[in-house]
């Protein structure tokens, strides 16, 4: 049985998904990309995943180095998603304007985010057209606990009610 994809990706749509950053490093520069696709895995040890377009330069630059930051967006945040979701943005100057943190790693926490957490990537899955990054969290943390998420349903940003 053949699934129509433009049906699927219709419907897939419906799943209401919180906006994330992923942030690593490639050499001298941060790789930032707005992610939609991202799990928690196991609360023993944690876990997570974030999938990201296999033949991406931020998957290749996760997987080179070895770590990335999961940084959640607050519903006020979503000119970051835009920002970091744009098609082939230029390595320099991604985090102009952003007070950055950084993890352990060298990997950029935005500001303002609802949390972040930092991990180790010991797997990467090759999933259709999407490499699965896997990694225990290795550091996290708590930013503004009482802002609300950052939504994508229906293919638009939304609004908890």
């Amino acid at each position: 049985m053949s699934v129509d994809e433009d049906e699927y990706r219709r419907l897939s749509d419906l799943l209401a998904v919180g906006l994330a950053v992923m942030s690593t490093r490639s050499g001298e520069h941060d790789v930032l990309v707005t992610v939609d696709s991202y799990l928690d895995v196991s609360y023993d040890p944690p876990t997570m995943l974030v999938a990201l377009y296999g033949m991406s330069r931020a998957a290749e630059a996760a997987e080179e180095a070895g770590h990335l930051c999961l940084s959640l967006l607050a519903a006020d945040q979503q000119h970051l998603a835009d920002r970091f979701g744009t098609p082939a943005a230029p390595l320099r100057g991604m985090l102009a304007g952003l007070e950055v943190t950084r993890t352990l790693d060298g990997d950029a926490i935005l500001p303002g985010a609802l949390a972040h957490f930092a991990l180790r990537i010991e797997q990467a899955v090759d999933a259709a057209t999407h490499r699965l990054l896997i990694g225990p969290v290795v550091q996290m943390g708590e930013g503004s606990v009482d802002a609300e998420p950052a939504l994508r349903f229906a293919g638009e940003k939304r609004e908890l009610r």
